[in-house]
This record gives structure tokens, sequence and C-alpha cells, in this order.
């Protein structure tokens, strides 16, 4: 007996588990009655549907669709055998799982609620873009047993979809446990691009859908001369949903274990992360003896804490901590920190921090702790800060309830409390060294010259206690004449107050070449015999900028033209308050900062008298949305004592640019004609001469595949504040994407001034070659000297990536203070949903033999 649909589908037919009672409602079976609720109700969708009485079997036939508890089995034939309640799909099989997961096969062998069974020729394509293939796969419930499976997390190639994939891992049994999250491979090899590399006996990953899951991650190699080879395999535990700790313990076959151990923990409103490590060095003798290094020492390791609390929608607070047993640490052990790059700034920074931020004010306040990474620093120089504070909101003014005047007013305050424990002198003019080991800047007279300008010893930080807190008010307005001409009248009052505790007694052992150790009571003959506790200021201002754009329009584009005057009137005050300057050191004076009120960088400085600064700029708009700008401008002191003239304990002022009654001519030119270039050149020029005191330009090239970097500087010297000579300096990057998935990478940062190079900058240098050699090291470099240099070749793809990457990195040898480059080869592999793969390979330094030659004469 068979029955054939009349209609080409039946649409949303529904049924019991068993189709025969769906189709059939007379026949009575033993099969059990369908679960109450629609979810265990079962919807076919077919072209045709026929029971089989004599096998007792109903196939559904033509484009057949069967839901069933949120799975979708799509074929073009299914059978239901009520005999042994199993279902066999064939013919374009497919299975779609709850979660989007798809499963492909030449047959399907199941039982009625899809758990169980059997497949042919499986392929099974996951929502996370991972794929396992087997000839033959078995289901359990929430187990998949693929029997010669495969498995991958990267597409078929488009082109040839039989070409190998880029990896896969293949294994005589994969396991796939749904319920536990994980993957297991018997047997297994890791192919690349279908050759076997790797060969493991058993093997466990985390199901791809799984962010977190206890369990060891890919192993560590590193390889340093003072260190050894070295292999680590970090564990990381998924103690709690909310917090974490990983585990990388590492040998060194020189230097014997070293432990990495970090916990993480999250919150609703923020988390934390500590990191620990630390080793029992087993050679001690690999490294330099102090103050070069940290040989001799034993126990050496770090610990470092960051975390961030948001209290509410406007608030938060948190804190960044490093502790390290001694400055040499992270680079010894090749500890990752971007400071370690620059040889100029190296220091570990900690801070306490709360900061709130409304709709138009910002208040924040925190300590800082640092600790100096260098040896040519003296750690008890470097100041303790607790707290600085700063504050500053803004807010318009209605003109209805202020008789017309309206505008915008913005407060400003800041607080700063430091200590240190030694004055940080600093001898120029020419910098001198300490007699012992050629590392630390002294002078040899703690003194300050009577001409500032001629001096040979700045004081840059103070050796005891300082406070200082400001507070200033500002109003301006903007108001647009009839003739198109916009004013902008302002007015301001500062309010300054400082408290200064220097120490007189403390002597620190570091000596000069006439063996006099640093003295903190020096420190008051830079006060002008100033020595007043308690010192504050008030100083009111106003005055008022003038625009006056002008748009022409042409026919590659609109041009705006706007010249620009400002004339900022104040009381003829001094403008050193507070006897010292620790926070307005980096004066910097160029076309940012030329129609600034006060072009000191800090609190501690601020000009007086009355100044007039003026200038232009002009900007082409092009049609396709590049761009040409072109600024210049000057300032003039017309009234009162140049402030930039007024030398402080550090100098701040003098070689500036401003410590004339007209400064120099500051410019900019940016040229960005479409996205594919876009350049910026900034300079400061003498006045008269129009020579180049200070050039920066910037230009960024993306021409597919090629993009470039480029950054060139070149400075005048300023020995007024330490600078002898010019600096100058280029650096370059790039990348050149080769194809799709390969590409190149280079780095270089020239030395054009030889800064490194030299010996008379290079203290460590002066040392060794005078007491080991004899002789002094004599600066004759290239022009191009390098100072870091870069290269790398890298292959990625949805599913991996594959750098390998070397560098060097200007670094004196500790042993021998000679110029140097360290150098080193990073390999790096990320495998998509298997981890990372990392090798780190010291290859040691070079020597600089950039035309350094050693001079006997002494």
């Amino acid at each position: 007996m068979a029955l054939t649909s009349s209609s080409r589908h039946l649409s949303l037919l529904a049924a019991t588990l068993a189709l025969a009672e769906a189709a059939f409602a007379t026949h009575s079976a033993a099969a059990a009655p369908p679960a109450a609720g629609a979810d265990a109700r079962m919807v076919v969708e077919a072209k045709e549907l026929v029971y089989d009485e004599k096998s007792n079997t109903v196939t559904a036939r033509g484009a057949v669709q069967i839901y069933y508890k949120g799975r979708l089995l799509e074929a073009d034939r299914v059978t239901y055998d009520r005999n042994t309640s199993r279902v066999f799909a064939e013919g374009h099989a497919t299975l779609t799982e709850t979660d989007g997961s798809i499963a492909r096969a030449e047959r399907f062998d199941f039982t009625d609620d899809f758990k169980n069974g059997f497949i042919d020729s499986l392929q099974v394509d996951t929502v996370n873009n991972t794929h396992f293939t087997s000839p033959r796969a078995e289901r359990a419930g929430e187990t998949t047993t693929f029997e010669m499976g495969t498995y991958t997390a990267c597409e078929a190639c488009r082109d040839d979809p039989a070409k190998p994939r880029t990896w896969s891992v293949r294994a005589k049994r994969i396991i796939h446990d749904n319920v536990e999250k994980m993957i297991y491979y018997e047997d297994a090899s890791f192919e690349l691009l279908g050759v076997p590399v790797a060969y493991v006996p058993f093997w466990s990953s985390a199901d791809p859908s799984v962010k977190r899951k206890s369990g060891f991650l890919s192993p560590v190699f590193i390889y340093r001369q003072q260190l050894g080879a070295g292999v680590g395999v970090p564990y990381f535990w998924a103690i709690a949903p909310d917090y974490d700790l990983t585990v990388t313990p590492i040998y060194f076959s020189r230097q014997g274990p070293f432990v990495t151990a970090e916990f993480r923990q999250r919150f609703d409103n923020g988390g934390y992360t500590i990191r620990g490590q630390g080793t029992h060095v087993g050679d001690t003798g690999a490294f330099a003896q102090a103050p070069f290094g940290a040989g001799g020492k034993q126990w050496r390791g770090a610990i470092q804490s960051m975390g961030e609390f948001w209290l509410n929608d406007r608030w938060r607070a948190g804190w960044d901590i490093t502790a390290l047993s001694d400055r040499y640490f992270l680079q010894d052990y090749q500890q990752y920190n971007y400071l370690l790059q620059n040889y100029f700034f190296r220091e570990a920074s900690s801070t306490i921090y709360l900061t709130g931020q409304g709709p138009r004010s910002y208040f924040d306040m925190r300590g800082y702790y640092f600790q100096l990474l260098s040896p040519n620093d003296v750690q008890a120089q470097q100041p303790v800060v607790h707290p600085v504070i700063d504050y500053n909101r803004v807010f318009d003014i209605d003109p209805a309830a202020t008789a017309g005047v309206g505008g915008q007013v913005e407060l400003d305050a800041n607080v700063t409390s430091t200590s240190a424990n030694v004055a940080n002198f600093e001898s120029i003019q020419p910098r001198t060294l300490d007699r012992i080991y050629s590392l630390y800047n002294v002078c040899q007279i703690y003194g300050r010259a009577t001409d500032p300008a001629q001096s040979g010893c700045l004081l840059r930080g103070v050796g005891g206690d300082y406070q200082h807190a400001t507070i200033s008010g500002a109003w301006k307005r903007k108001i647009i004449d009839p003739v198109g001409g916009v004013w902008t009248p302002f007015a301001f009052a500062r309010f300054v107050g400082s408290y200064l505790d220097y120490d007189r007694q403390g002597l620190f052992p570091i000596y000069n070449q006439s063996l006099s150790a640093i003295p903190n009571a020096a420190q008051g003959q830079f006060f002008n015999g100033a020595d007043n506790r308690f010192r504050g200021q008030a100083l009111p201002g106003f005055g008022a900028e003038w625009r006056y754009p002008i748009l022409a329009r042409s026919f590659i584009g609109d041009i705006v033209f706007e010249p620009i005057a400002q004339v900022v009137a104040r009381p003829n005050q001094t403008s050193i308050p507070s006897l010292v300057n620790i926070d307005a050191q980096s004066l910097v004076f160029d076309d940012s900062t030329l129609f600034e009120w006060s072009k000191f960088s800090g609190y501690d400085r601020f000009e007086t008298g009355t100044r007039l600064n003026y200038g232009g700029q002009a900007t082409l708009s092009l049609s396709n949305g590049g761009f040409i700008n072109a600024m210049i401008g000057q300032s003039r002191q017309i009234a009162g004592a140049n402030s930039y003239a007024q030398a402080d304990a550090a100098n701040v002022g003098l070689d500036s640019g401003l410590d004339s009654r007209a400064s120099d001519i500051v410019g900019r030119f940016a040229f960005a004609p479409s996205s594919v270039l876009s350049l910026t050149a900034k300079g400061r020029f003498d006045k008269g001469s129009l020579r180049a005191r200070r050039v920066d330009v910037f230009a960024t090239m993306n021409l597919d595949p090629i993009s470039l970097q480029l950054q060139y500087a070149n400075y005048a010297s300023q020995p007024a504040i330490g600078f002898d000579v010019r600096r100058q300096g280029l650096s370059a990057s790039g990348k050149y994407d080769i194809t799709k998935n390969y590409f190149l990478t280079g780095t270089v940062t020239f030395d054009m001034s030889r800064y490194l190079y030299n010996s008379l900058t290079n203290p460590t240098s002066v040392y060794y070659a005078t007491t080991l050699t004899g002789s002094n090291l004599v600066g004759s470099a290239p022009l191009f000297s390098v100072a870091t240099l870069g290269g790398g070749i890298g292959y990625q793809d949805e599913c991996t990536t594959l750098s390998i990457n070397y560098s060097q990195i200007y670094q004196p040898q500790s042993y021998t203070g000679l110029p140097a480059r360290s150098q080193t080869v990073m390999v790096t592999l990320q495998l998509r949903t298997l981890g990372e793969a990392k090798f780190n390979y010291g290859v040691g330094s070079v020597l600089v033999n950039d035309g350094v030659r050693t001079n006997q004469s002494r």
C-alpha cells in the first residue's frame, strides 16, 4: 500500500517523531506518543511522502526539509524505519545544528532524535569558520568521533578547492566533545600546505567557541647569550568565569628556572591584573658588574599590577605599578618594555589615579614614582610626585543675564607636590662626567654664572620638597564685525603659590674631576639668594585676537586666506614666581604655540609683559578632498621684560627663538593632494638670516602595495640648555605587500648628528676607553649612522600569521662600553583557534665601526 501526495509540496506537514503517525492517523504503533509542547513537534516539507506498510518505512523524497528541536535536516531522500527508529538521509544531505554549524555528508544514519548515528564522507563547517572532515564519523549524543579526520580553521582556496589548506591537523581519530567543549586528537600530525611537519601521539585543544578554558598554551622559546636556551610551557587556569591565572615556568640552560605568573580578575565595573616574575640567577657572572649591570645579584624579579574601576559613569580610579629588583631586569630577561627601545628615555613609571570627566569638565589626581632603567641615571635624583592634581571646567555665559557680555569662561587649576633626595645638576658647555665611572653627568663648579648664557651648570630638579599651586580663570568671546573680521577679546587672571624646602646638608657620592661629591647645598646659588620658602604671585592679563578669512575660488579649488594678529597684555612682573622650574622645561616654539597666551609648557613659568603675535595662513581645498595649507608667523615683545630672556635655574627660555624682542619666524606647510600622499613640514627660522633653527618633516605615502612613513628632524645647537651640537635624525619605516598574503616590513633610524657615536656624549665608552685601553675615542661616524634597524617578512591569511623579524637597537656593550647595536630575531606563529608560538633569539651585539677611531694622546 502506498500513498503519494497530490500537491507538489506538503507545506509545513506536522507529525510526531514517527512520521507514519503523522501521515496515517488510523495506524496504531508501539511508538511512544509525542511529547507535549511545540519544541517536540516535527515539521516536514517534501515533494513526495510515501509510506511502505510492508517494510514499515516512511520515505520523503524531493527537496526534503525536516525541522526538529531547532535542527534542520535536508536531503534528496529521507527514510524513517519504524522498526529500528532510525532515520536515513541520502543525496546532498545536510544537517544544520542549533548553533549554526553545518554538517554535509553522503549519507546520515541517525536515531529519530538526530543525536546518535553514523555519517559517511562527513564535512562540518562551524559558525567559527572551523572545519572538520572524515570519511566515516560516529555521533553519540554531544560527542562526535571523526575517524581518520582532519581539522582546520583555514578556508578553502576559491580558485582551487582541492588545494591543501594553509594548515591542518590530521589524526587517526578526532573526538569533539560538545559538552566538555574540548577537541582531542589521537596519532596526530600537523600539516603545512599538505606537508606533515610535526607529530604528536596525543593532543587536545579547546573548542573554537570557548573563549576561556584551563589548559596548556603554546610553548615559548628564547635564546640569549647571557641566559642560554630557554623553553617554557604556559598553563592557563580558568579558576572562575571572572578570574584566571596563567603560570609560565621557563628553564634557561645557563641561568636555571624563571617563573612568570599573571592573575586577572574582572568585575562589573572594572578589573585588575597582577603579574609577578622571578628567578634565582644560576650564573651571575654572565651580567656586567654594578653600576653597569646586575652582576653578582642572585634574586631578581619584578611585580607589575594594573587596574581600573568605574565608580560611576563619570568617575574612575586605577593604578599602574611596576616594582623591579634592579634596573637591568627587564632588559636582561627580554621582557617587553617600549621604553627600552629608546636610548634616551628609559624608565618604569608607577601611578595611582582618580579621574572624573563631565560634559565640559575634567578632574585628575595621581601620584607617580619612576624607577630608572639606564645606567647613566641616578635614582636618588628622581622625584616622587605625591600628588599632581588637575582640574578644568568650561561653561558658557548667557548674554541676556550679563548685560550682553556673554562669552565663555574657563577655570583651570593645578597642584603639584614633589620630593627628591638629591639635586639634579647637569653640566653644560661642555658636558662632563664623574671621575670614577664616567657614567653620571656632574658639574665641575656647582654654581651659576653671572651670565646664564655662559653657565656651565644647570639645576634640573630640586633635592628636597617642592609644592606648587596654580589657579586661573579666563574669559573670551567671539565677535564678527560687519566686514567679516572675527574678533576674540579675552581676559584672564592667574594666581600662583609655591613652597620650597630644599635640602642644604646632603652629599651624594658621585664625584667630579676634583673628587667633589654632589652637594645639595649648592642649590641655593641658583635662587639668587632668595631662599624664601613661601612665594606667591597674582598675574592679571587681557588681550584680543583678530582674524579675517578671505575666500577665493579657482579652477582647482577654494582658497581661504586668513591674516591673524593677537596682542596679550600683562604686568611687567618676574616670570619665575617659584624660584625653580620643575614642570615647564620643555619649551618648543613653533606654529602650534605661536598664538598661545603663554608658550611655556607647564605651570612653573608664564609670560609677562605685553606681546604681539602675528601671522597668517592659507588653505587650498581641492575638489577630490585633498588640501594644501601654509602658515607663517612671528612673535614680538612690545612692552615689559621678555620672559624668555629671563633664565631660570634650568635656563629655560634661552636659545628658544623667543629670547629676543623679535622672535624667530615659524612656519608650516602641509600637502595632502589625495589619500596617497601626506606631507607636513614645520620649521623655525632665524629672523635675520632665515637659517633653519628647527625643522620637522612628517610624510606618509600609500601606493598600494607599498606604504612608507618618514620623519626627519634637524635642530640647531642650544648650548645654553645643554645641547652643544646640532641634533639631526631621520626615521623611515615601510611595508610592501608582495601578494595578498605575503609582506615585507622595514624600519631604520639614522643618528645624523652622531650623538650616540661620539665619545664626548657616550660616557660608558669614555670610561672603558680610558681605563682599559688608555685611549680616548674620537667620533668620526658617517652622516647616516644607524641607531636602530629592523626588517621582517611575513605571511597572513584568515587563519595564519607568520612573521620573522630582525632588529638592531643601539646599546653600548656592557663589558667594553664601545658603541654597539643589540641584535634580536623573533619568530611568531599564530594559528587561529590553536594559539601562538614565539621564538626570541638574542643574536648578541655587533660593534659599530662607523668611523670610530681611538686617539692615544690624552
